[in-house]
């Protein structure tokens, strides 16, 4: 990777973006793996992680991975989601952390050297073009593997730096097969429909992936 030991870096990982990036190749995240990956390339200043919480959700599936993030050396940033049904009856949820993210790079772009962006979504071209003209070099990490490709080709063109996160499955893949699909989350996202702003329902959703893995953390 191309980073420099004594380099002040910082990680903003879009955890829908990454989560379903991973998934579409096979795999899923080692969140204490991938951390100490980077910790152990330069000086890792911060590490964000961004997502959306159903609201009306008494317990959220995600929330072990959330606790365990927050008390392993991540940075938390969520907000509620908005969850409806459209014209159709059909059920979707929203939750867009792009700007949360955009402000906290902006902000710390002056406090670090190299920001590593975990996502593949084109809105981010401009955020990337501005703490670069600020003297900060900027890595994409996301995927032209999956099918289909998970990032805008415009936003790797802007990036100093594109890694296929296939490329660290060996350094950040969970240990043993992905977490398998329940039934119920199968039908959840055939009732979806997603755009550019909503989100992953089995990242809503992946009780076995985030209970059995981080709960007893």
């Amino acid at each position: 990777m191309n980073f420099y030991p004594e380099e002040k870096i910082a990680l903003f990982i879009d955890g829908s973006n990454l989560y379903s990036t991973a998934r579409s190749l096979n795999f899923d995240i080692d969140y204490k793996k991938l951390y100490q990956v980077f910790a152990d390339e330069a000086r890792l200043v911060r590490a964000f992680y961004y997502t959306a919480l159903v609201e009306d959700q008494e317990y959220s599936p995600l929330r072990p991975l959330i606790d365990w993030l927050d008390y392993n050396g991540y940075t938390m940033v969520t907000k509620p989601a908005k969850e409806y049904t459209d014209g159709n009856g059909r059920r979707k949820v929203k939750g867009n952390m792009d700007i949360e993210l955009a402000v906290d790079m902006m902000e710390l772009s002056d406090k670090i050297d190299h920001a590593v962006l975990f996502s593949g979504d084109g809105d981010f071209r401009s955020l990337i073009a501005a703490v670069q003209r600020r003297g900060v070099r900027v890595t994409v990490i996301s995927s032209i593997r999956a099918q289909p490709s998970m990032i805008a080709d415009e936003l790797r063109r802007q990036a100093d730096h594109f890694i296929d996160i296939n490329s660290l499955r060996g350094s950040i893949a969970r240990s043993g097969p992905p977490v398998e699909k329940s039934r119920r989350q199968d039908e959840s996202r055939d009732e979806m429909e997603e755009d550019e702003d909503e989100l992953d329902a089995e990242f809503l959703n992946d009780d076995d992936a985030y209970e059995e893995e981080y709960a007893s953390d």
